[in-house]
């Protein structure tokens, strides 16, 4: 299946482009980094195209996926999901080394480069709660971390509006359509990744440069 007119929306004009980064401390509640077992992380922040495209360009990711998470398993085909009454947001799931880069870190950059968690139930042009911002958690360690880090920023003033992003239990991750997978890697040129996401990998080159690798993974669909 190819790309749709109902995929993330092309808007081309410049001034819904992704906004600056915001420069924000890192957590302090987090994990140390140690050898173990890869860890996976499923967070939601808009279209999943520039989600997934910012994380394939972090260090310690092994594999990134966009998919559907926050509905059941029969809801999970794009166009269903469009509708935004499934109960699912577009996110990814984020398969990654906790020897190099730690589940705080990947927030820190959810936070700053990805999205902006202020924004109800859209980011830049597209709207919907499919496009929510949303950290689904696998665990209390997931939950405690994130949690702290919302207050942490909250208290911090870190944004000129309050934080509304979701911290909620992952009940599943469904792997989205082919057709969305490493889409950004794929399409460069499309307007909607020139104007909304490649701005997003600027910036994470610029905000986290130890972080950054010019060597993206692919999600191996």
């Amino acid at each position: 299946m190819g790309i749709t007119s109902a995929t993330c929306i092309a808007w081309t004009t410049a001034s819904y482009a992704a906004e600056a980064p915001v420069i924000i401390a890192p957590p302090e509640a987090n994990i140390a980094k140690t050898k173990g077992p890869l860890q996976t992380a499923v967070f939601a922040g808009g279209c999943f195209w520039g989600v997934q495209g910012v994380y394939e360009h972090v260090r310690g990711v092994h594999k990134v996926v966009s998919g559907y998470s926050g509905g059941d398993k029969n809801s999970a085909q794009y166009e269903t999901v469009s509708s935004g009454k499934t109960g699912h947001a577009e996110s990814v799931q984020i398969t990654f080394d906790p020897a190099v880069v730690s589940y705080g870190e990947l927030l820190q950059v959810f936070f700053s480069v990805t999205q902006d968690p202020t924004q109800l139930n859209r980011q830049g042009p597209d709207t919907g709660t499919q496009y929510r911002s949303n950290i689904f958690y696998a665990d209390d360690t997931q939950k405690n971390i994130a949690q702290a880090y919302i207050a942490q920023l909250t208290k911090a003033h870190a944004f000129p509006a309050s934080i509304v992003t979701r911290v909620d239990p992952l009940q599943g991750f469904y792997p989205a359509e082919a057709y969305h997978q490493d889409f950004l890697l794929h399409n460069p040129t499309y307007p909607y990744i020139v104007f909304n996401d490649l701005p997003k990998i600027d910036n994470l080159k610029r905000v986290f440069p130890k972080l950054y690798t010019n060597v993206p993974v692919a999600s191996g669909y």
